[in-house]
């Protein structure tokens, strides 16, 4: 008896059902699983917030949008809506993706498409931590949408939809002129492209986003200080080979995002061979070489321009960061797949497929409790937050008076103090001023500090960079706070003073 798994007719007749039922299935663990298991916000999470928190409009911060949406929503739903605003960017993208790849390829294939993208590991685990590469991951999946409905099928109100995504774009990323600079290029190089800019439409959004480019220039003003010895270090002979290898070592992280897709694809093209033959194949029409392009381009161009632009700036990370970059990874791998895809491993695929999708969750309470006894690694997510927070904020309105304004030192765990402790202050970074112009010398001596560092003893001795900066800072006995794991960890023992309203300012 010829046997077919369920989720392969319902591929065949039901694609928009696998769709969302895919797609919020792992939103919803996704969702939950930061809730339940981290004790503090994933990696930048709690910086993001901290200068989110001040909603400034400042040249060395960068474009806002991401600070400014994340500090409104957990104003209103706390880290819940934080974590799931970063979902909402998630199902967002997977949604531009199969309207997209059904208007293309056909809604089996675009399903396909969406199932695919549960095993590039950018979407998955990384997704919690809501910043500007989520966002822009959202914005950059409705461009693309909005631009083949009206260059595509022709609808020219999509071309205003297309310039607000823009827009957006441009107040959240840096990398916003490389992805949409790709798409000017594409439309001028395309008989089809420079049809559609015969119409109104396109040159109205075009003014309208000329404000938001002058603003998004304004924002690249301080970074442009350094292009003089970037461009000195690139004529360097010794600079060449070193440049290469971090290109390439992008690459390679970008293609190694895409392992879990790569295990599908293995299944399901037949490795290793049974005897036993694939489902009837899932069919579609032929699709057009302006679509192969379109999905070419956009799924392989801005990867390989924000990879060389962060050679060229220095970046250890793509510019702009991975996520925006892959958005077409999985549209791109079914068109390639061609016009026929017949599954092999139909039973193992599917098993594949939700073990992508529900292992990776349930790794986290494994690591978060084993790591501590095995490997002796301190998680992030794990770190007391709350604890930490009213701590700090106790023992300062305790010893002077007044709520808890300001928290410095250590970036990170001055930024978990601050998001926990009820006063939300503000976060000066003294090793970088110039990222906190909210707190100036004259606001450390009017309202007072607490300064943090991370310690491994119990000796009351700042660190020389925080001395060097605050000389007449007094270290208190570091305080100890329990982990929720402790296992072979050392103490989680944080240095700290206190600075005293009307006190000595900071060195300088």
């Amino acid at each position: 008896m010829f046997y077919v798994p369920l989720y392969v007719e319902l591929l065949r007749s039901r694609p928009v059902l696998v769709f969302w039922v895919a797609t919020l299935a792992q939103a919803l663990l996704w969702l939950v699983a930061p809730m339940l298991f981290y004790a503090a916000p994933p990696a930048d999470l709690a910086q993001l917030l901290a200068i989110g928190h001040e909603l400034r409009f400042d040249a060395e911060v960068g474009p806002p949008l991401a600070y400014w949406l994340a500090e409104m929503v957990f104003r209103v739903a706390g880290l819940f809506g934080v974590y799931a605003l970063a979902q909402i960017c998630v199902v967002t993208t997977y949604y531009c993706v199969f309207a997209l790849g059904r208007a293309i390829v056909g809604p089996a294939h675009a399903a396909m498409a969406v199932l695919l993208m549960v095993g590039i590991s950018l979407f998955t685990v990384p997704s919690p931590d809501f910043g500007p590469p989520i966002l822009t991951m959202a914005l950059w999946a409705v461009v693309l949408l909005q631009y083949w409905r009206a260059v595509a099928q022709g609808r020219k109100r999509s071309w205003y939809v297309l310039g607000g995504a823009a827009a957006l774009m441009l107040l959240t990323t840096d990398a916003a002129l490389i992805l949409l600079g790709t798409l000017l290029v594409f439309t001028a190089a395309t008989e089809r492209g420079r049809a559609a800019l015969k119409a109104s439409e396109p040159w109205v959004v075009a003014i309208g986003l000329t404000v938001f480019l002058f603003l998004h220039l304004l924002w690249l003003d301080g970074p442009g200080d350094s292009l003089t010895p970037v461009l000195k270090r690139l004529r360097e002979a010794q600079a060449a080979a070193a440049n290469t290898a971090l290109w390439l070592r992008l690459l390679i992280a970008l293609v190694l995002a895409h392992a879990g897709a790569a295990i599908l694809l293995v299944l399901a093209a037949g490795w290793p061979r049974v005897r036993a033959g694939p489902a009837p194949p899932l069919e579609r029409t032929p699709i057009t070489p302006f679509a192969v392009s379109f999905t070419k381009v956009f799924a392989l161009v801005p990867g390989l321009l924000a990879t060389i632009f962060a050679v060229l700036v220095g970046q250890t990370l793509p510019l702009g960061g991975a996520a925006p970059l892959v958005v077409l990874s999985g549209l791109a791998i079914v068109i390639a797949a061609g016009d026929s895809i017949a599954l092999y491993h139909q039973r193992v695929l599917g098993f594949a497929w939700a073990g992508l999708l529900v292992v990776p969750v349930l790794f986290i309470p494994l690591l978060i409790v084993l790591l501590p006894w095995t490997a002796g690694t301190d998680l992030q997510a794990s770190q007391p937050a709350n604890a930490m927070g009213r701590y700090f904020a106790d023992t300062f309105e305790r010893r002077t008076g007044q709520p808890l304004a300001v928290v410095t030192g250590d970036p990170r765990t001055a930024a978990l103090i601050a998001l926990a402790a009820p006063s939300r202050p503000s976060v000066f970074f003294d090793a970088d001023p110039a990222r906190s112009p909210w707190v100036t010398a004259g606001d450390i001596r009017d309202k007072g500090a607490v300064v943090v560092w991370l310690t491994a003893d119990t000796a009351p001795v700042p660190p020389p960079d925080i001395k060097a900066y605050f000389p007449d800072l007094v270290a208190e006995l570091p305080h100890t706070f329990e982990r929720p794991v402790q296992g072979r960890l050392p103490p989680l023992r944080i240095g700290w003073g206190v600075i005293r309203p009307g006190s000595v300012a900071p060195a300088h």
